[in-house]
């Protein structure tokens, strides 16, 4: 389950493809075209066997025009500025489909974290966030989990925070243990959200997914919920994989018994009649749902989709040129902008609790995240159908380029400094 590399070239020429229905020139989109910053920082760590060794560490601030930044840490190996920079990027344009007052980031480590014990990836979170520590805070770039983090690598995160700054501003990170400040909803709302999505645009399609075939790329925990939430509504899950292979049932697999054997084996292998993970891929359902990591869906396996419906459960999962020819064959891809936004909004819910120091239950977070997916799921189909866009990667990039470029012109440009002679003369005529 090796994902293709991201394209920054490719997000710029779908961005360019939404200007024509939004209020958004040329001249404005410079102001996404370029990260307000990216650093890179060199990681020494001690080693169980007494070594040290040096990691790569990456954190990009893309946008902060609507608000504070906010995105994923991941530890992940051949990770690097240009794939951070990308994914801050896509972050910024989710939290705006989702109108939060917040901007995306992204960062992490160039490393396997499987490799790792215990007390060298505590080693390698602490140092990563000591070196970042003047550049992040909950009013200035905001933490959370990703690709081989968790809430323990939060809490580490969370903790030598405090003990660099001696303060206890518990928002500066999300996806924390609920002991430390973190919120009901963090593991199952990107999850639940694609599912929710889908669900809504079958339904607007005058379709079900009663008895809909669906099959899961990538039983993690986004996987997972996604597959539970959607036969909770109906559907058949038929397959899943993880990074060691694939499960498939013609009939539907039972899901509570493969969540058990995962649990107890660590992989979906060995339920069910084995598939591999390309295999998931290729097989003629309805609803194909993307939730591994970027670049599932690429210019490589493209043409072998058979399903009618390809979800986006993970940011970037379809990549552009692979979108072109699924789109020619009559394929809706349901873009990362709306399937996957649950993530963001519970991570928002999160700081907003952390900041005011009331927390809501279970109950009003689940009701929170689906009635503002709802809400972002509504604008966006209202733009599609208000300007005349045929797909819902370009309505939800429009949507938001718009809300971006007024932030942006409200905002003006610092230091203003003088106005060049001939745009002086033009005003003073």
């Amino acid at each position: 389950m090796r994902a293709s590399g991201l394209n920054w070239q490719g997000l710029m020429e779908q961005l360019q493809e939404a200007l024509p229905h939004c209020e958004v020139t040329d001249q404005s989109l410079a102001y996404f075209k370029y990260p307000k910053r990216t650093v890179s920082v060199n990681l020494p760590v001690r080693m169980d066997d007494g070594t040290v060794r040096v990691f790569r560490g990456y954190r990009t601030v893309h946008s902060t025009a609507r608000g504070p930044s906010i995105g994923g840490v991941r530890f992940k190996a051949g990770l690097n500025a240009h794939e951070c920079e990308v994914l801050a990027a896509i972050m910024t344009l989710k939290a705006t489909v989702a109108d939060l007052p917040l901007g995306g980031a992204k960062g992490g480590v160039d490393v396997d974290p499987s490799l790792l014990s215990a007390h060298e990836r505590e080693g390698l979170v602490r140092r990563y966030t000591s070196e970042l520590v003047e550049l992040i805070g909950p009013t200035e770039d905001i933490l959370a989990p990703d690709v081989g983090s968790d809430p323990q690598a939060m809490a580490w995160m969370l903790d030598t925070y405090g003990e660099n700054t001696g303060s206890t501003l518990s928002g500066v990170v999300v996806g924390k243990p609920m002991s430390l400040g973190g919120s009901y909803g963090s593991k199952d709302a990107r999850g639940r959200s694609a599912a929710l999505v889908t669900g809504r645009i079958l339904e607007g399609r005058g379709e079900s997914l009663s008895r809909a075939r669906v099959a899961v790329y990538g039983f993690g925990d986004v996987g997972r919920r996604a597959a539970q939430t959607l036969a909770e509504q109906g559907a058949l899950v038929v397959a899943v994989s993880d990074q060691q292979g694939g499960a498939f049932a013609s009939g539907g697999l039972d899901l509570e018994a493969l969540s058990r054997h995962r649990e107890e084996h660590g992989t979906v292998q060995g339920f069910a009649t084995a598939i591999t993970a390309g295999e998931v891929v290729e097989l003629d359902v309805d609803v194909l749902m993307l939730a591994y990591d970027y670049g599932a869906v690429n210019a490589g396996n493209a043409h072998a989709v058979r399903a009618r419906y390809v979800v986006e459960a993970t940011n970037r999962a379809v990549l552009p040129e692979a979108e072109r020819f699924l789109r020619a064959q009559g394929v809706t891809v349901l873009p990362d902008l709306v399937a996957s936004i649950g993530g963001v909004i519970v991570n928002y819910l999160e700081w907003v609790q952390d900041a005011s120091n009331f927390f809501w239950t279970e109950d009003e977070i689940k009701r929170a995240i689906d009635t503002r997916v709802n809400a972002a799921v509504d604008r966006v189909l209202a733009f599609a159908h208000t300007r005349g866009v045929d797909d819902l990667r370009t309505a939800a990039y429009a949507l938001a380029l718009g809300r971006l470029h007024e932030a942006s012109v409200m905002r003006g440009v610092y230091p203003r400094g003088a106005q060049p002679s001939a745009v002086r003369a033009l005003a003073e005529s």
